[in-house]
């Protein structure tokens, strides 16, 4: 092999680049670092068959006497410029990219560019004999004909650059560039792309986004902020409003507990007040979801502390009802009775007072009542392998204890109070008649103990592990190789 070489410099040397090309599209992009090696090592060899042969591409081209010869040493020399440039450039932005990640690409695209440009007027110099000088001074022309025709283009190009250097968003960041809001999904040398909430991409120049106002929600991460804003009747005690808004905030698990969400009060009218819920949650995806649950959580809870939110008109009397005849009117499950039935029903109820971390229910006991809570957070706790968690928090409304009820079966969750909790209790001897009686409430309450059967199942079941595959690559690892 080595005397074919020696008599066929410029073919091998031919041969090389295209297996070079071969290389770096066969081997998948997974295996960037033995892509790089592959490189290194072609481009050694190519430099190795020029300068054996005396064609050094830091001299003309030799074989002066023989045109053709000359003109393809001189393209294998320019070839060995280019092909430098490219090992450089590909090593340099897989540095870069170890470092820095995706956001690097603007700059690494900016130096590849940079190392393109001398290997060329090097090549001009030392291969061609050009007057580098003569050609620097017309391109310096040209380049200022084409850069006042492009002056827009190049300030998107430098403000990406200046964005990408003091990076106040990186690719998947949720942002805020002047009111539009999105996940930033690429930053390229003219503008950074958004994905809306709507699904929509926006487009904005990097000129523009270097001049305007950025928010970033996902720095710090794994932080989200949200607010809800409640009106209320300026004549609510506001203690009492307060007090419950923040039993709406314990009632929403996703919230985030640090930093702690608050309750504030904001503007005064004379026709409502303002109060503003805030808190944090830990993934942007969540937040129209937990809005929409701490509104609801809020309605709920202000309506058992006997607080409405402000409506357009508001009743000058109060509606004489009783809060146990209230909660008959709201519950899903006994909202079908007659009304002479709830008034009956509410009669046979009993409010039961509990101080937070009181054991409401416990698991494994049979219950002879059922609760419906009417105001406070119930917490519900569920065991799996030998420790609890806790798998869910009720609210005002709900309802405790249907599996004894139905099916004399058990609790599966401990339910205990974690804020001072209110809640009527129905018992069985009275309840069982009226479930015989009415199926659509006995299906009701049927459907919920399904469907909570299932969601503790699945919370509780043990999850397969997958066995870890060892090889000599791990086994490697595991020693600090």
């Amino acid at each position: 092999m080595p005397s074919f070489i020696a008599e066929h410099p410029m073919l091998c040397a031919l041969a090389l680049i295209f297996i070079d090309i071969a290389v770096w599209r066969l081997i998948s992009a997974d295996l960037a670092n033995w892509k790089l090696a592959a490189r290194l090592v072609i481009f050694a060899v190519f430099s190795a068959v020029l300068f054996n042969d005396g064609m050094n591409p830091m001299q003309l081209a030799p074989y002066a006497d023989n045109t053709a010869l000359h003109l393809a040493a001189t393209a294998l020399q320019i070839g060995w410029w280019l092909f430098a440039a490219r090992t450089l450039t590909v090593l340099l932005g897989t540095l870069m990219m170890q470092r820095v990640g995706h956001t690097g690409r603007l700059l690494q695209d900016l130096m590849g560019a940079v190392i393109f440009l001398i290997a060329i007027i090097a090549a001009m110099a030392y291969v061609l004999d050009l007057p580098v000088k003569g050609v620097l001074a017309t391109s310096g022309a040209v380049a200022i004909i084409v850069g006042l025709a492009l002056q827009s283009t190049l300030s998107d190009v430098f403000s990406g650059i200046v964005l990408n250097t003091t990076k106040p968003y990186q690719l998947d960041d949720w942002i805020s560039i002047d009111g539009t809001e999105g996940r930033v999904t690429d930053i390229d040398w003219r503008a950074t792309r958004l994905q809306t909430s709507q699904g929509s991409m926006a487009v904005i120049p990097n000129s523009l986004a270097a001049k305007a106002k950025i928010i970033n929600f996902s720095r710090p991460a794994d932080m989200f902020g949200l607010a809800v804003s409640l009106q209320v009747s300026p004549h609510a005690r506001p203690q009492t409003v307060i007090e419950a808004l923040e039993r709406a905030m314990q009632g929403c698990r996703p919230l985030l507990s640090k930093p702690a969400p608050s309750v504030a009060f904001k503007t005064s009218a004379s026709g409502g007040v303002e109060y503003e819920i805030s808190g944090f949650v830990p993934a942007m995806t969540l937040k129209r979801e937990v809005r929409n649950q701490l509104y609801d959580l809020a309605f709920r809870h202000l309506q058992a502390a006997g607080v409405s939110l402000l409506s357009a008109v508001e009743s000058s009397t109060p509606a004489a009802t009783s809060r146990a005849r209230a909660l008959l009117d709201n519950s899903t499950i006994f909202s079908t009775l007659r009304q002479e039935e709830k008034d009956t029903f509410s009669q046979n109820m009993t409010l039961h007072t509990y101080r937070t971390g009181e054991m409401i229910l416990p698991a494994g006991e049979v219950s002879d009542h059922l609760f419906i809570i009417e105001s406070g957070v119930v917490s519900v706790m569920l065991t799996k392998a030998g420790h609890k968690f806790e798998a869910g928090r009720m609210g005002p409304g709900e309802v405790i204890g249907e599996a004894g009820i139905l099916t004399d079966q058990a609790a599966l969750a401990d339910f205990s109070a974690k804020t001072f909790c209110t809640l009527y209790r129905i018992e069985k001897e009275y309840l069982t008649p009226c479930l015989d009686a009415r199926h659509d409430i006995s299906d009701a309450m049927k459907s919920l103990l399904d469907f909570r059967l299932h969601a503790a199942q699945a919370l509780t079941q043990e999850t397969p592990v997958v066995p870890v595959k060892k090889g000599f690559l791990q086994w490697l690892r595991t020693r600090g190789f």
